[in-house]
C-alpha cells in the first residue's frame, strides 16, 4: 500500500512530479493520490493549477517554516501582498516556488532574482551577523547558503534594495519604520558609526557607506576617511571622480543617479540619491544585471555581450542595449575596471522585461588603492570591437572631455591631476589611430 512516506521519498528524487506520473508509478487512482497529498500537509507543495499541476517536497527552515509571504511596496508606499515563497528540496538541492496572488507561479532553482539582490553583501552586509547575533548566522556572508539569506531577509529585511519585503517579521519592522531626517552635519558621526550600527543590508560594494534620509530623499552616502594616508587621499579624489563621471554620462542623455560631494570635518562624502526609493516610504522594483543574468542568461562576461543577449531576447529595448554598450565603452576609456554585473541595474517591467535604471558607480577604479597601498597601474584604453564600433568614437569624445576636466579639477591633488592629463593624452593618441 502506498503511504505518505512513499510519496515523500519519490518527491525527494524528482522536483515537480506530475499527478499522472505519480498515479502511474504508485498504481493508484487520482482520489487516492489526492488523499495522500492532503495527509502530507505542508510537507508537499502544489505548484500550478489544472493539467500543469506538479508537486514538490518542501523543506522547513528554522524561524520560517516551509513558506514565507512576499509583499511589494509601491511608489506611494502602499503595501501589496504579492506572493508566497515556498521552500522546496530534493536530492539535487534546494529550490523555490513563487506563488503569486494573481497569475502563474514560477519555479526557481535557487532564490528568485529579487531575493538574491536583497541579500546582505558588501561593506554594509559584512557586519550583518554582528548586528543581529540572535539570528545565529555564520559570521561571514560569503559563507552563507540560501537558507541563511532567507532567514536574514525574512527577519531583518525591512530596508533592502528594491520594492519587496519577505516574511511577516520584516513586514512588521517596515510598518514600524519612521524615517528621521538627518543633516549633512550628522554625516561625520554616521561615518564613524557605520561599521557598527548601520541599518539595511544589501547595498553591494566594499567602499565604506551608509544610508540616510535627508531633504525628502533616501541616499547612499559613500565616504573616505579623514586621515592623511596616501590611500585615504586617493579615495577622496576618487569620490570626486565618480561625481564627475556621472555628470559626463548624464550629459549624453543617459539617466544617472543624482549625486553631490562635499567635505565635512576632514571626511569627503559622496551623496547618491537612491532611485529605488520614492519619497519617505515609496519603493521601486530593481534588479541587478547579475541577478538577471544568473537566472535567465547564464554568462557573466561583459556588459556589451549581456546587452546583446538581452536585446535578442527582447528583454530590453534596442536603445537600452545601445546605451549599455556605450557605458561599457566609456567605462573602459576612463579606466573603470569595476564594470561587474552588480554595477548595472534595471527596473523590472514585467516577466523578463527590464528598463535600464540610472547609472551609478562609474569612476576610474584603475587607480583605486590596494588596501593601504597605492599601486599605480598603466592606463591602456582599448580600440573598438565589431560590437562597439558604432558607439566608440562618441564614448571616446566624452572620455577625453572627462580626463580634461579632471586634469583641471582643483579638488584633486597635483600628482593625480597630472596622471589624468596623461590618461587623456594616451586616449587621444588611440583616437587618432581609429578610423571614424
Amino acid at each position: 500500500m502506498t503511504t505518505v512516506d512513499h510519496l515523500l521519498d519519490t518527491l525527494r528524487k524528482q522536483v515537480g512530479a506530475r499527478a499522472a506520473d505519480l498515479e502511474k508509478q504508485f498504481g493508484i487512482s487520482r482520489p487516492t493520490l489526492t488523499r495522500l497529498i492532503a495527509k502530507a500537509g505542508e510537507r508537499v507543495c502544489r505548484m500550478g493549477r489544472g493539467p500543469a499541476t506538479r508537486y514538490a517536497l518542501t523543506r522547513e527552515v528554522h524561524h520560517l517554516g516551509t513558506q514565507v509571504p512576499v509583499h511589494r511596496i509601491d511608489e506611494a508606499g502602499r503595501i501589496h501582498r504579492n506572493a508566497t515563497l515556498h521552500l522546496l528540496t530534493s536530492f539535487s538541492g534546494n529550490h523555490h516556488w513563487l506563488e503569486p496572488t494573481e497569475g502563474q507561479g514560477t519555479f526557481f532553482e535557487g532564490l528568485p532574482p529579487f531575493a538574491a539582490d536583497m541579500s546582505p553583501q558588501g561593506y554594509i552586509g559584512r557586519g550583518f551577523t554582528r548586528r543581529n547575533p540572535g539570528l545565529e548566522l555564520p559570521p561571514r556572508v560569503i559563507d552563507w547558503h540560501d537558507d541563511h539569506r532567507l532567514v536574514a531577509l525574512s527577519l531583518r529585511g525591512e530596508d533592502c534594495v528594491g520594492a519587496f519585503i519577505i516574511g511577516k517579521e520584516s513586514l512588521d519592522r517596515f510598518l514600524s519604520l519612521h524615517e528621521q531626517e538627518v543633516d549633512e552635519s550628522d554625516y561625520p558621526g554616521l561615518a564613524t558609526a557605520s561599521g557598527k550600527e548601520q541599518t539595511g543590508s544589501s547595498a553591494g560594494g566594499e567602499q565604506p557607506k551608509f544610508f540616510t534620509y535627508s531633504r525628502g530623499r533616501h541616499h547612499i552616502v559613500k565616504f573616505a576617511s579623514n586621515d592623511d594616508s596616501a590611500a585615504a587621499r586617493r579615495w577622496r579624489e576618487l569620490l570626486v571622480c565618480e561625481e564627475r563621471a556621472l555628470a559626463s554620462v548624464g550629459a549624453v542623455g543617459i539617466d544617472v543617479a543624482t549625486s553631490r560631494w562635499f567635505d565635512k570635518e576632514g571626511y569627503r562624502f559622496l551623496e547618491v540619491e537612491r532611485f529605488d526609493r520614492i519619497g519617505a516610504r515609496g519603493r521601486r522594483g530593481l534588479l541587478s544585471l547579475g541577478a538577471i543574468t544568473d537566472e535567465y542568461f547564464g554568462d557573466r562576461d561583459n556588459w556589451t555581450q549581456a546587452a546583446l543577449r538581452m536585446a535578442k531576447a527582447q528583454s530590453i529595448t534596442p536603445e537600452d542595449a545601445r546605451r549599455i554598450r556605450w557605458l561599457d565603452t566609456f567605462g573602459q576609456l576612463i579606466g573603470n575596471t569595476d564594470r561587474h554585473f552588480g554595477n548595472l541595474s534595471f527596473f523590472d517591467e514585467g516577466p523578463t522585461r527590464f528598463r535600464l535604471a540610472p547609472v551609478y558607480d562609474m569612476l576610474p577604479m584603475l587607480f583605486a588603492p590596494n588596501g593601504t597601498l597605492i599601486v599605480e597601474h598603466e592606463f591602456k584604453p582599448r580600440p573598438p570591437t565589431a560590437d562597439t564600433l558604432d558607439v566608440w568614437h562618441d564614448a571616446a569624445r566624452h572620455a577625453l572631455a572627462y580626463w580634461a576636466r579632471l586634469a583641471h579639477e582643483p579638488a584633486l591633488g597635483p600628482d593625480f591631476r597630472e596622471r589624468c592629463a596623461r590618461c587623456g593624452d594616451t586616449l587621444q593618441a588611440l583616437v587618432r589611430q581609429v578610423p571614424s
